[in-house]
């Protein structure tokens, strides 16, 4: 009886595995693995490759023109090719997992793949779930792994050499990702196509992704945006992080990081950030060490993203469907309601970086809500404003809320 139970129920979550991957275009030839662990997938061949970089990535759906573009007709035409191919092979391996640390506010994925070192790989930068929770879900998001290439695969997007060990290519609004290749072994551009496709997904569920980083300091989170040279070049900073990894969350119900770099990768919700500090890098002493913003403020230098004398919108690098001054109004609009504590620090002083343990001190400064009555309006501010409205006249026009300011 309870054999026959068993085999019952096996053959219903197969049928319905079946059934759910069809619905993405591949079909079951023979065998599918769903869920394996690390130690089924090693037993299966799977290896840890050599980590690749620079991998192509193409997106279709990115408004910031940090990448490549693809056409509709192309990853149509990608698409087809790769799910034809997957469809004509023995053995699949099926993962899921989600990207968002809480399931209150997540995107569930689904990976298909030829390859158990793709599987593995990629499963470890996706956070788990139940095994059934991506059945009822309205819109996951799927990863096309395929190990082999070829020439028709490659030629769709173009020629040249550097497609030779594979390349990426995601559709925004299809919520798919096709990786070809090694690319797999690529995590910054597997997280940074993730991090684009699964926006519009958590925005729908009520999320306001931003690209910064969520840290614990004297027990409260802290929301920081800064340059990624800041962060990767302060061992003190990347300790307090809660993932190393840039992206984060906000929603009315709390915090969460896109990836699981630092904690297990068991779900958890943090609570809403008390806190927002926002790194600049300003060599001529026209910003202060620490000061404070008001709403305003904070969304005008997060919009301008000031470093060395060079512009980064919003604080992001990598492909994104939110424009930069929406992302700043909308985050105007979190540190209004929640009337969240916001401070500015330059990362630099007397010309020269601050050192990590230099950095934690003017963190605990902010933090503290002492700060020095200190006020620079001269001609070196002046000049700083002028070069910021330059840029931010070129870039979006005269179409800035007047709430945002210097």
């Amino acid at each position: 009886m309870f054999g026959r139970l068993s085999l019952s129920l096996d053959q219903e979550v197969s049928y319905g595995l079946n059934l759910a991957i069809a619905g993405r275009g591949v079909i079951v030839k023979d065998k599918v693995f769903h869920n394996l662990e690390t130690s089924e997938l090693q037993k299966a061949g799977a290896t840890y490759l050599d980590k690749q970089s620079g991998i192509p990535l193409h997106v279709r759906g990115d408004v910031t023109g940090r990448v490549p573009d693809v056409s509709k007709a192309q990853f149509a035409k990608l698409l087809k090719l790769v799910t034809f191919h997957l469809s004509s092979i023995s053995c699949l391996y099926v993962q899921d997992g989600a990207i968002c640390s809480s399931g209150e506010c997540d995107a569930k994925v689904r990976i298909i793949s030829d390859n158990p070192s793709a599987v593995m790989l990629l499963s470890n930068i996706l956070w788990k779930i139940p095994d059934r929770a991506i059945s009822h879900d309205t819109s996951p998001l799927t990863i096309y792994a395929t190990s082999s290439i070829s020439n028709n695969i490659k030629t769709i997007l173009g020629s040249g050499t550097q497609y030779a060990n594979g390349f990426a290519a995601a559709d925004i609004e299809r919520a798919s990702l096709i990786l070809c290749g090694k690319a797999f072994a690529d995590s910054a551009t597997v997280k940074d196509a993730l991090t684009a496709v699964t926006a519009p997904i958590l925005s729908a569920r009520g999320g306001l992704p931003v690209p910064g980083w969520l840290l614990c300091f004297g027990g409260s989170i802290v929301l920081l945006f800064a340059p990624v040279e800041i962060i990767m070049s302060c061992s003190e900073i990347q300790n307090a992080l809660l993932s190393i990894d840039c992206g984060a969350v906000i929603s009315s119900k709390g915090s969460t990081v896109l990836f699981p770099t630092k904690a297990k990768r068991e779900p958890k919700l943090f609570t809403k950030p008390t806190t927002v500090i926002i790194v600049s890098s300003d060599s001529t002493g026209a910003i202060a060490s620490v000061s404070k913003l008001s709403p305003g403020q904070a969304a005008y230098h997060f919009l301008v993203g000031y470093h060395d004398g060079k512009f980064i919108p919003a604080y992001s690098r990598g492909p994104s469907p939110a424009d930069p001054l929406a992302l700043a109004s909308s985050l105007f609009t979190h540190l209004k309601e929640d009337d969240t504590q916001t401070y500015l620090i330059n990362a630099k002083h007397s010309g020269k970086y601050i050192d990590g343990k230099g950095f934690m001190e003017l963190l605990e400064l902010a933090l503290s809500q002492n700060l020095p009555d200190i006020k620079t309006e001269d001609f070196r501010v002046g000049e700083l404003k002028g070069k910021y409205r330059s840029f931010l006249s070129s870039k979006f026009g005269k179409c800035l809320p007047e709430e945002f300011c210097f």
